[in-house]
C-alpha cells in the first residue's frame, strides 16, 4: 500500500512539474509580475495551488530585487526593458532512484531585445516582430512545438522550422504567451542533487496593441 503511495505521489509530481510553466508578465516600466501555474487556464481564486513552491527565481537584471508575494504571482521592481527569469528549484526531483527528473524553468516578458540571455528562449526576429526564433545555447532549435496562448486563453500548435524559426499570428489586442520544452537524458546536477531527466520549460509573454 505504501508503494502504490509513493508511486501516485510521484506521478502527480511529474505532471504538476511538466504542466506547469513560469512566466512574467508587466505592463509598460512597472513591476514584473512572476507566475506558476498554467497560463491557459484561468487562475484559481488565490493562486495556483502549486504557487508556494515558486520562491526564489533568479531574475537577470535585478538579481537582488525584492520578491513581494501577492496573490497568485511574485512581484519585483526592475529595470526598463524585458525581464527575464529562471529558477530551478521550484520541483524536487521525482522518479526512482538513479532515474530520477528535475526540471527547469526560463521566462521572458518583452520583445524589444533581439538577443538570447537565457540558455533556452524566444527571441524576436526584430523588436517587436511576431515572429520568433527558439534559442538552446546560442543555436537555432527546429522542429519543436510551440504553444501559443492568446489573450481568451485560447491555444494554438505552432513548430519550429529549420531556423528554429515561428510566427506567432497576430490577433486581438492583449497579452499573449508562448512556450516550448526540451527533454534532456543523462547526467545532470541540480541543487537538489543528480538527476537523469532534465526538462527545461521556457516562455516569452508580450502585449500586442
Amino acid at each position: 500500500m505504501k508503494k502504490m503511495l509513493f508511486a501516485a505521489l510521484l506521478l502527480g509530481l511529474s505532471t504538476a512539474a511538466q504542466a506547469h510553466e513560469v512566466w512574467i508578465e508587466r505592463d509598460s516600466d512597472g513591476p514584473a509580475r512572476i507566475y506558476l501555474g498554467e497560463p491557459a487556464e484561468p487562475m484559481p481564486a488565490g493562486g495556483d495551488p502549486e504557487f508556494a513552491k515558486l520562491k526564489a527565481p533568479k531574475l537577470l537584471k535585478a538579481p537582488n530585487a525584492r520578491l513581494e508575494r501577492k496573490t497568485g504571482y511574485l512581484e519585483a521592481a526592475v529595470p526598463a526593458g524585458d525581464v527575464r527569469a529562471w529558477d530551478d528549484t521550484v520541483f524536487a526531483p521525482w522518479g526512482e532512484p538513479g532515474k530520477q527528473e528535475s526540471v527547469v524553468y526560463y521566462a521572458r516578458a518583452g520583445r524589444t531585445e533581439t538577443r538570447a540571455a537565457l540558455p533556452f528562449e524566444f527571441v524576436p526576429a526584430t523588436a517587436g516582430a511576431d515572429r520568433f526564433r527558439l534559442v538552446r545555447d546560442g543555436k537555432p532549435v527546429a522542429g519543436t512545438e510551440v504553444t501559443l496562448i492568446a489573450p481568451d486563453k485560447s491555444t494554438q500548435k505552432l513548430v519550429t522550422d529549420a531556423k528554429g524559426e515561428v510566427t506567432a499570428p497576430a490577433g486581438a489586442k492583449g497579452r499573449y504567451l508562448l512556450t516550448a520544452a526540451l527533454k534532456d537524458e543523462g547526467a545532470y546536477t541540480t541543487p537538489a542533487g543528480p538527476v537523469a531527466v532534465l526538462h527545461r520549460i521556457t516562455t516569452i509573454s508580450y502585449l500586442a496593441n
